[in-house]
């Protein structure tokens, strides 16, 4: 793997300690843009101190390092600090939270693919993720975007896609970082859930193929794939139990057992639903006839943040309240990781 900062068995540890400790990652590595698209449909000013008082809000939520082991934070966010000049890192370093951080520049439109993306970002990539080492970052994340829409994707966009992860995996572990492997097949569209299995299944045999070509160790990695779902505009609409079914199922044909754990990205869902969906795959694994060789948790980012976003909406008044909520996302997911969400948590 060439020159470590870590050894390959401090890799192997950091990725149990973000999988498989019973907690879950915080995804919050929205890029400003996309933060700030959030900010003007709650009506809250976008400007940077707005963005640092949102990610302070969460980051000091109470009892937050309780239901998340790693939280992944973007360029800016891993810079910025308290009001009191306490620099976030350090925040959530002090919760027992590990740290994270998204290194790719976003999807690009695929030059001899209309409609298709590649995401990039590969280009000094390995001085950047030093210098996030140097920071505290100990895990990374990367996403691509594969869409099963109007004939895609191709063969040439999956490739591509899943060379790039498997480049910058290399390249995390190489450094001292466990790479998040991100390929989401995403959720916009009329597909049906067999199209999404069809298409989830085919990226990750590409993705497994290029990590391996690329000499990535599995045992230290983390994928973050989509749940298999219907598209959002699919006339039919599957009930919980068929959508943890299937994904466990495609999971299991193509996610080798060396993988420590698969954390989902909750792609659009609402929390209750993510929650729910994933209470039931793992209920699944509890059974004596579906034992899984990995761990199944969560990488959520608008699944845990909307409900204390909407709450919020720039009003410090409104700060205690929204971590209240924050806070409960966050316990139900904790509790869908042991099969043991029910929708009367979300009365309590």
């Amino acid at each position: 793997m060439g020159c470590c900062k870590v050894s390959a068995q401090e890799l192997v540890d950091i990725a149990h300690r973000l999988v498989g400790s019973g907690k879950g990652l915080l995804a919050m590595d929205e890029s400003n843009g996309t933060c700030d698209k959030r900010f003007v449909a709650a009506g809250i000013p976008q400007t940077e101190e707005t963005r640092r008082a949102w990610r302070e809000l969460i980051v000091t939520t109470p009892g937050l390092g309780e239901n998340i082991s790693g939280a992944i934070l973007y360029d800016e966010t891993i810079r910025q600090r308290k009001k009191d000049g306490t620099p976030f890192v350090t925040v959530l370093a002090d919760a027992g939270i590990i740290i994270g951080i998204k290194v790719d520049t976003g999807a690009k439109s695929l030059a001899g693919h209309p409609g298709e993306k590649v995401t990039e970002g590969l280009d000094g990539l390995r001085a950047r993720l030093q210098e996030y080492f140097q920071m505290g970052a100990r895990f990374a994340k990367w996403r691509a975007v594969i869409s099963p829409q109007d004939g895609h994707p191709s063969r040439g966009c999956i490739d591509a896609n899943a060379h790039a992860l498997a480049r910058y995996a290399a390249l995390c572990q190489e450094a001292g970082l466990v790479p998040i492997v991100e390929p989401e097949v995403l959720m916009g569209g009329n597909h049906t859930i067999e199209r999404c299995g069809e298409v989830t299944e085919e990226t990750l045999r590409s993705v497994f193929s290029h990590l391996v070509a690329q000499r990535v160790m599995l045992e230290g990695m983390v994928l973050k794939p989509n749940m298999l779902l219907p598209g959002l505009t699919c006339p039919k609409q599957e009930d919980v139990d068929a959508v943890a079914t299937a994904t466990v199922k495609c999971l299991l044909r193509v996610v080798p057992a060396a993988v420590p754990g698969i954390a989902f990205l909750s792609g659009g869902q609402s929390g209750e639903l993510a929650s729910a969906r994933l209470n039931a795959m793992n209920l699944m694994a509890k059974s004596t006839m579906q034992r899984l060789p990995w761990s199944l948790t969560f990488s959520f980012a608008r699944a845990i943040q909307q409900p204390a976003l909407e709450i919020w909406r720039g009003q410090d008044r409104n700060i205690s309240v929204a971590q209240d909520a924050l806070a409960h996302r966050a316990r139900c997911d904790m509790a869908a990781l042991h099969g043991e969400y029910t929708a009367a948590m979300e009365r309590l």
